[in-house]
Protein backbone atom coordinates (compact mmCIF):
# COMPACT_ATOMS: atom_id res chain seq x y z
CA UNK A 1 0.00 0.00 0.00
CA UNK A 2 1.27 3.38 -1.42
CA UNK A 3 1.71 6.61 1.29
CA UNK A 4 -2.33 8.14 1.11
CA UNK A 5 -2.82 11.37 1.72
CA UNK A 6 -5.92 13.79 2.23
CA UNK A 7 -6.81 17.42 0.60
CA UNK A 8 -8.55 20.09 3.07
CA UNK A 9 -9.55 23.01 0.85
CA UNK A 10 -10.69 26.25 3.58
CA UNK A 11 -12.90 28.97 2.70
CA UNK A 12 -15.92 29.85 2.72
CA UNK A 13 -15.98 31.55 -0.37
CA UNK A 14 -14.57 28.16 -2.01
CA UNK A 15 -17.46 26.59 -0.06
CA UNK A 16 -20.01 28.41 -1.33
CA UNK A 17 -19.21 28.24 -4.85
CA UNK A 18 -18.45 32.44 -5.42
CA UNK A 19 -14.82 31.02 -6.11
CA UNK A 20 -13.97 27.32 -7.82
CA UNK A 21 -11.63 25.53 -6.17
CA UNK A 22 -8.78 25.12 -8.25
CA UNK A 23 -6.12 23.97 -5.86
CA UNK A 24 -7.88 20.69 -4.97
CA UNK A 25 -7.50 19.33 -8.90
CA UNK A 26 -4.11 20.95 -9.19
CA UNK A 27 -2.61 19.37 -5.46
CA UNK A 28 -4.25 15.56 -6.68
CA UNK A 29 -2.07 15.51 -9.86
CA UNK A 30 1.17 16.67 -8.05
CA UNK A 31 0.22 13.74 -5.33
CA UNK A 32 0.13 11.40 -8.50
CA UNK A 33 2.89 12.22 -10.08
CA UNK A 34 5.00 11.70 -6.65
CA UNK A 35 3.38 8.29 -6.27
CA UNK A 36 0.97 9.31 -3.29
CA UNK A 37 -2.48 7.51 -3.14
CA UNK A 38 -4.52 10.57 -2.26
CA UNK A 39 -7.89 9.18 -0.34
CA UNK A 40 -10.16 12.43 0.23
CA UNK A 41 -10.62 15.99 -0.79
CA UNK A 42 -12.92 17.73 1.23
CA UNK A 43 -13.62 21.55 1.42
CA UNK A 44 -15.14 23.48 4.75
CA UNK A 45 -15.36 26.80 5.51
CA UNK A 46 -13.68 29.57 7.74
CA UNK A 47 -14.91 27.90 11.07
CA UNK A 48 -12.72 26.54 13.56
CA UNK A 49 -14.69 23.17 14.30
CA UNK A 50 -15.51 22.62 10.75
CA UNK A 51 -11.53 22.94 10.04
CA UNK A 52 -10.87 20.82 13.27
CA UNK A 53 -13.37 18.31 12.16
CA UNK A 54 -11.90 17.65 8.71
CA UNK A 55 -8.39 17.02 10.27
CA UNK A 56 -9.86 14.49 12.79
CA UNK A 57 -11.37 13.11 10.05
CA UNK A 58 -8.15 12.83 7.70
CA UNK A 59 -6.46 11.16 10.66
CA UNK A 60 -9.32 8.76 11.03
CA UNK A 61 -8.68 7.63 7.55
CA UNK A 62 -4.65 6.86 8.67
CA UNK A 63 -3.47 9.14 5.97
CA UNK A 64 -0.15 10.09 6.25
CA UNK A 65 0.37 13.48 4.87
CA UNK A 66 -3.09 16.04 4.93
CA UNK A 67 -2.57 18.98 2.62
CA UNK A 68 -4.52 22.29 3.57
CA UNK A 69 -5.04 25.47 1.16
CA UNK A 70 -6.25 28.92 2.52
CA UNK A 71 -6.89 30.56 5.61
CA UNK A 72 -3.23 32.09 6.06
CA UNK A 73 -4.03 35.51 5.78
CA UNK A 74 -3.94 38.58 8.10
CA UNK A 75 -7.90 38.99 9.14
CA UNK A 76 -9.75 37.14 11.94
CA UNK A 77 -11.26 34.27 9.97
CA UNK A 78 -7.75 32.96 8.41
CA UNK A 79 -7.12 30.19 11.19
CA UNK A 80 -5.46 27.38 9.44
CA UNK A 81 -2.43 28.08 10.89
CA UNK A 82 -3.63 27.93 14.28
CA UNK A 83 -6.14 24.98 13.85
CA UNK A 84 -3.13 23.19 12.77
CA UNK A 85 -0.83 23.99 15.37
CA UNK A 86 -3.49 22.72 18.05
CA UNK A 87 -3.82 20.03 16.14
CA UNK A 88 -0.65 18.77 15.66
CA UNK A 89 -0.24 19.13 19.69
CA UNK A 90 1.94 22.40 18.98
CA UNK A 91 2.14 25.98 20.53
CA UNK A 92 2.29 28.82 18.10
CA UNK A 93 5.09 31.26 18.19
CA UNK A 94 6.39 34.75 16.71
CA UNK A 95 9.15 33.76 14.14
CA UNK A 96 11.09 37.20 13.71
CA UNK A 97 12.91 36.02 10.58
CA UNK A 98 9.47 35.66 8.81
CA UNK A 99 8.01 38.90 10.51
CA UNK A 100 10.85 40.56 9.34
CA UNK A 101 10.78 38.74 5.56
CA UNK A 102 6.68 39.79 5.61
CA UNK A 103 7.70 43.42 6.76
CA UNK A 104 9.88 43.77 3.19
CA UNK A 105 7.18 42.33 1.11
CA UNK A 106 5.35 45.19 2.85
CA UNK A 107 7.64 47.57 2.12
CA UNK A 108 6.99 48.83 -1.47
CA UNK A 109 3.04 48.91 -0.64
CA UNK A 110 3.64 51.33 2.25
CA UNK A 111 5.67 53.62 -0.10
CA UNK A 112 2.88 53.82 -2.75
CA UNK A 113 0.59 54.11 -0.30
CA UNK A 114 1.43 57.08 2.02
CA UNK A 115 -1.88 57.94 3.79
CA UNK A 116 -1.35 54.42 5.38
CA UNK A 117 -0.18 53.48 8.67
CA UNK A 118 2.86 51.36 8.30
CA UNK A 119 2.73 50.11 12.03
CA UNK A 120 -1.31 49.02 11.59
CA UNK A 121 -0.06 47.16 8.39
CA UNK A 122 2.80 45.06 10.19
CA UNK A 123 0.83 44.46 13.24
CA UNK A 124 -1.82 43.01 11.21
CA UNK A 125 0.54 41.10 9.21
CA UNK A 126 2.54 39.99 12.26
CA UNK A 127 -0.28 37.41 12.76
CA UNK A 128 1.27 36.14 9.80
CA UNK A 129 4.58 35.36 11.16
CA UNK A 130 3.05 32.89 13.93
CA UNK A 131 4.22 29.05 13.02
CA UNK A 132 3.95 26.35 15.04
CA UNK A 133 6.71 25.11 17.36
CA UNK A 134 9.28 22.95 15.51
CA UNK A 135 7.27 23.19 11.97
CA UNK A 136 9.09 24.03 9.12
CA UNK A 137 8.12 27.55 7.57
CA UNK A 138 8.18 27.86 4.14
CA UNK A 139 8.74 31.39 2.48
CA UNK A 140 6.11 33.32 1.64
CA UNK A 141 5.24 34.23 -2.09
CA UNK A 142 2.60 36.75 -1.30
CA UNK A 143 2.51 38.05 2.13
CA UNK A 144 1.61 34.49 3.95
CA UNK A 145 4.32 31.69 4.69
CA UNK A 146 3.12 28.08 4.82
CA UNK A 147 4.71 25.28 6.67
CA UNK A 148 5.18 21.49 6.88
CA UNK A 149 4.22 20.63 10.82
CA UNK A 150 4.63 16.93 12.59
CA UNK A 151 2.54 16.04 14.91
CA UNK A 152 4.31 16.42 18.49
CA UNK A 153 3.38 12.99 19.63
CA UNK A 154 4.81 11.30 16.58
CA UNK A 155 1.17 9.50 16.17
CA UNK A 156 -0.71 11.15 12.93
CA UNK A 157 -0.66 12.95 9.65
CA UNK A 158 2.16 15.06 8.81
CA UNK A 159 0.51 18.45 7.97
CA UNK A 160 1.41 20.81 4.82
CA UNK A 161 0.33 24.39 5.28
CA UNK A 162 -0.03 26.08 1.93
CA UNK A 163 -1.95 29.53 0.87
CA UNK A 164 -5.08 29.71 -1.30
CA UNK A 165 -3.94 31.96 -3.65
CA UNK A 166 -3.22 29.23 -6.40
CA UNK A 167 0.37 31.02 -7.99
CA UNK A 168 1.27 30.85 -4.47
CA UNK A 169 0.45 27.74 -3.60
CA UNK A 170 2.30 26.16 -6.58
CA UNK A 171 5.60 28.01 -5.95
CA UNK A 172 5.23 27.34 -2.05
CA UNK A 173 4.30 23.48 -2.81
CA UNK A 174 8.10 22.93 -4.55
CA UNK A 175 9.56 23.82 -1.24
CA UNK A 176 7.26 22.02 1.04
CA UNK A 177 8.28 18.54 -1.07
CA UNK A 178 11.92 19.03 -0.80
CA UNK A 179 11.82 19.10 3.15
CA UNK A 180 13.01 16.18 5.12
CA UNK A 181 9.57 15.72 7.01
CA UNK A 182 7.33 15.51 3.73
CA UNK A 183 9.98 13.19 2.70
CA UNK A 184 9.62 10.84 5.52
CA UNK A 185 5.65 11.29 5.97
CA UNK A 186 5.59 10.07 2.57
CA UNK A 187 8.23 7.50 2.44
CA UNK A 188 6.28 4.54 1.62
CA UNK A 189 5.02 6.13 -1.63
CA UNK A 190 5.00 4.07 -4.72
CA UNK A 191 4.85 4.59 -8.29
CA UNK A 192 2.38 4.34 -10.82
CA UNK A 193 1.09 4.10 -14.40
CA UNK A 194 -1.92 5.99 -15.64
CA UNK A 195 -3.62 5.51 -18.92
CA UNK A 196 -6.34 7.48 -20.70
CA UNK A 197 -8.60 6.12 -23.15
CA UNK A 198 -11.57 8.12 -24.94
CA UNK A 199 -14.27 6.92 -27.09
CA UNK A 200 -16.86 8.69 -28.74
CA UNK A 201 -20.58 8.09 -29.73
CA UNK A 202 -21.30 5.28 -27.13
CA UNK A 203 -23.27 5.46 -23.42
CA UNK A 204 -20.78 4.71 -20.49
CA UNK A 205 -23.49 1.73 -20.09
CA UNK A 206 -21.35 0.09 -22.99
CA UNK A 207 -17.87 0.28 -21.20
CA UNK A 208 -19.66 -0.50 -18.17
CA UNK A 209 -20.66 -3.76 -20.07
CA UNK A 210 -16.97 -3.97 -21.10
CA UNK A 211 -15.78 -4.20 -17.59
CA UNK A 212 -18.00 -6.81 -16.52
CA UNK A 213 -16.59 -9.27 -19.05
CA UNK A 214 -13.10 -8.15 -18.18
CA UNK A 215 -13.87 -9.30 -14.81
CA UNK A 216 -14.05 -13.05 -15.47
CA UNK A 217 -11.74 -13.12 -18.42
CA UNK A 218 -8.35 -10.77 -17.31
CA UNK A 219 -5.96 -12.12 -15.06
CA UNK A 220 -5.28 -9.68 -12.33
CA UNK A 221 -7.80 -7.02 -13.05
CA UNK A 222 -8.40 -6.23 -9.32
CA UNK A 223 -5.05 -4.57 -9.50
CA UNK A 224 -6.09 -2.06 -11.68
CA UNK A 225 -8.24 1.05 -10.50
CA UNK A 226 -10.42 2.02 -13.37
CA UNK A 227 -12.83 4.86 -13.59
CA UNK A 228 -15.42 5.71 -16.28
CA UNK A 229 -16.52 9.57 -17.12
CA UNK A 230 -18.94 11.11 -19.50
CA UNK A 231 -17.34 14.27 -20.38
CA UNK A 232 -18.52 16.76 -23.82
CA UNK A 233 -20.35 13.34 -25.51
CA UNK A 234 -16.86 10.93 -25.15
CA UNK A 235 -16.62 8.18 -22.58
CA UNK A 236 -13.46 8.43 -20.35
CA UNK A 237 -11.81 5.53 -19.29
CA UNK A 238 -8.92 6.09 -16.97
CA UNK A 239 -7.17 3.30 -14.96
CA UNK A 240 -4.33 3.70 -12.90
CA UNK A 241 -2.06 0.74 -11.82
CA UNK A 242 1.50 -0.67 -10.30
CA UNK A 243 3.97 -1.33 -12.74
CA UNK A 244 3.98 -4.96 -12.05
CA UNK A 245 0.03 -4.84 -13.55
CA UNK A 246 1.06 -3.43 -16.57
CA UNK A 247 -0.10 -7.34 -17.96
CA UNK A 248 -3.10 -6.65 -16.86
CA UNK A 249 -3.80 -2.91 -18.63
CA UNK A 250 -2.19 -4.28 -21.56
CA UNK A 251 -5.32 -7.12 -21.54
CA UNK A 252 -8.12 -4.91 -20.99
CA UNK A 253 -6.86 -1.77 -23.02
CA UNK A 254 -6.84 -4.86 -25.86
CA UNK A 255 -10.53 -5.64 -25.24
CA UNK A 256 -11.62 -2.38 -25.21
CA UNK A 257 -10.28 -1.83 -28.61
CA UNK A 258 -11.57 -4.69 -29.76
CA UNK A 259 -15.00 -4.35 -28.57
CA UNK A 260 -15.21 -0.33 -29.42
CA UNK A 261 -12.86 -0.14 -32.38
CA UNK A 262 -15.42 1.94 -34.66
CA UNK A 263 -15.67 4.17 -31.08
CA UNK A 264 -12.43 4.20 -29.79
CA UNK A 265 -10.31 7.33 -31.15
CA UNK A 266 -7.26 7.26 -28.26
CA UNK A 267 -5.49 5.43 -26.46
CA UNK A 268 -2.80 7.74 -24.96
CA UNK A 269 -4.91 10.65 -23.42
CA UNK A 270 -4.94 12.46 -26.63
CA UNK A 271 -8.16 14.62 -26.45
CA UNK A 272 -10.26 15.06 -30.38
CA UNK A 273 -9.01 19.12 -29.92
CA UNK A 274 -5.51 17.93 -29.57
CA UNK A 275 -6.21 15.67 -33.18
CA UNK A 276 -7.74 18.28 -34.89
CA UNK A 277 -5.09 20.40 -33.94
CA UNK A 278 -2.62 17.54 -35.36
CA UNK A 279 -4.58 17.12 -38.30
CA UNK A 280 -4.51 20.92 -39.54
CA UNK A 281 -0.62 21.57 -39.28
CA UNK A 282 0.37 23.27 -41.98
CA UNK A 283 -3.29 24.10 -42.79
CA UNK A 284 -5.35 27.13 -41.81
CA UNK A 285 -9.44 26.54 -40.96
CA UNK A 286 -12.04 29.02 -41.56
CA UNK A 287 -15.84 28.17 -39.97
CA UNK A 288 -19.42 29.17 -41.06
CA UNK A 289 -22.21 28.58 -38.35
CA UNK A 290 -25.79 29.07 -38.12
CA UNK A 291 -27.33 27.11 -35.86
CA UNK A 292 -24.25 26.27 -33.38
CA UNK A 293 -23.92 29.95 -32.74
CA UNK A 294 -20.10 30.13 -32.72
CA UNK A 295 -19.65 26.99 -30.70
CA UNK A 296 -17.59 25.51 -33.41
CA UNK A 297 -15.29 28.14 -33.77
CA UNK A 298 -14.95 28.69 -29.33
CA UNK A 299 -14.23 24.99 -29.62
CA UNK A 300 -11.40 25.02 -32.18
CA UNK A 301 -10.15 28.53 -30.44
CA UNK A 302 -10.43 26.78 -26.56
CA UNK A 303 -7.06 25.23 -27.37
CA UNK A 304 -3.48 27.17 -26.78
CA UNK A 305 -1.88 28.09 -30.17
CA UNK A 306 -4.59 27.73 -32.12
CA UNK A 307 -3.86 30.72 -33.58
CA UNK A 308 -1.34 28.63 -35.63
CA UNK A 309 -4.23 27.18 -37.92
CA UNK A 310 -7.82 29.11 -37.41
CA UNK A 311 -8.22 31.78 -39.43
CA UNK A 312 -11.27 33.00 -38.08
CA UNK A 313 -15.09 32.41 -38.26
CA UNK A 314 -18.49 33.59 -39.05
CA UNK A 315 -21.99 32.88 -36.88
CA UNK A 316 -24.30 34.13 -39.52
CA UNK A 317 -27.38 33.23 -37.85
CA UNK A 318 -29.90 35.22 -40.14
CA UNK A 319 -30.62 34.40 -43.80
CA UNK A 320 -28.99 38.08 -44.78
CA UNK A 321 -26.24 37.03 -42.41
CA UNK A 322 -25.56 34.59 -44.58
CA UNK A 323 -26.03 36.30 -47.78
CA UNK A 324 -24.43 39.41 -46.77
CA UNK A 325 -21.12 37.85 -44.63
CA UNK A 326 -20.64 34.80 -46.18
CA UNK A 327 -22.08 35.30 -50.20
CA UNK A 328 -24.66 32.76 -50.16
CA UNK A 329 -26.90 32.98 -53.40
CA UNK A 330 -30.30 34.11 -52.15
CA UNK A 331 -32.01 32.04 -55.01
CA UNK A 332 -30.01 28.90 -53.23
CA UNK A 333 -31.51 29.55 -49.84
CA UNK A 334 -35.03 30.12 -51.75
CA UNK A 335 -34.76 27.47 -53.61
CA UNK A 336 -33.20 24.75 -50.80
CA UNK A 337 -33.85 26.18 -47.88
CA UNK A 338 -31.54 27.96 -45.10
CA UNK A 339 -31.09 24.35 -43.65
CA UNK A 340 -29.98 21.81 -46.81
CA UNK A 341 -26.78 20.68 -47.81
CA UNK A 342 -26.46 23.13 -50.36
CA UNK A 343 -26.40 26.23 -48.42
CA UNK A 344 -23.96 24.34 -45.98
CA UNK A 345 -21.87 23.84 -48.72
CA UNK A 346 -21.97 27.52 -50.37
CA UNK A 347 -21.23 28.65 -46.94
CA UNK A 348 -18.16 26.47 -46.66
CA UNK A 349 -17.03 28.25 -49.84
CA UNK A 350 -17.64 31.38 -47.92
CA UNK A 351 -15.49 30.81 -45.83
CA UNK A 352 -13.05 29.64 -47.74
CA UNK A 353 -12.76 32.72 -49.25
CA UNK A 354 -13.58 35.48 -46.86
CA UNK A 355 -10.80 34.17 -44.64
CA UNK A 356 -8.39 32.97 -47.46
CA UNK A 357 -8.62 29.98 -45.69
CA UNK A 358 -7.04 25.80 -47.33
CA UNK A 359 -9.90 24.09 -45.09
CA UNK A 360 -13.55 25.35 -44.06
CA UNK A 361 -16.23 23.69 -42.04
CA UNK A 362 -20.14 25.29 -42.19
CA UNK A 363 -22.88 24.15 -40.09
CA UNK A 364 -26.66 25.24 -40.58
CA UNK A 365 -29.29 23.13 -38.98
CA UNK A 366 -32.72 23.91 -36.17
CA UNK A 367 -31.54 24.41 -32.81
CA UNK A 368 -34.00 23.07 -30.30
CA UNK A 369 -35.93 26.45 -29.72
CA UNK A 370 -36.90 25.89 -33.51
CA UNK A 371 -38.23 22.43 -34.01
CA UNK A 372 -41.59 20.87 -34.32
CA UNK A 373 -43.63 18.25 -32.96
CA UNK A 374 -40.58 16.76 -31.38
CA UNK A 375 -39.35 15.30 -34.83
CA UNK A 376 -35.79 14.97 -34.91
CA UNK A 377 -34.51 18.07 -35.57
CA UNK A 378 -32.42 18.44 -39.23
CA UNK A 379 -28.86 19.62 -39.43
CA UNK A 380 -25.95 19.34 -42.41
CA UNK A 381 -22.60 20.12 -42.24
CA UNK A 382 -19.88 20.98 -44.95
CA UNK A 383 -16.16 20.69 -45.15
Amino acid sequence: MSARAGIVVTGTEVLTGRIQDRNGPWLADRLLELGIDLAHVTICGDRSEDMQAQLRFMAGQGVDLVVTSGGLGPTADDLTMEIVARFCGRELVLDPALESRIAEILAPLNRRWRNLDPEAILASNRKQALTPSGAVPLQPVGTAPGAVVTPRDGLGPTVVVLPGPPRELHEMWQEAVGTEEFKRAVAGRTSYEQHTLRLFGIPESEIAETLRMAEGSIEGLDALEVTTCLRRGEVEVVVRNEPAAADAYEALEALIAERHERTLYSTDGARVDDQVAELLAGRRIAVGESCTGGLMAARLTERPGASVYVAGGVTAYSNEAKIDLLGVDRALIAAHGAVSPEVADAMADGALERFEADTAVAITGITCAGRRSGRTAPCWRAT
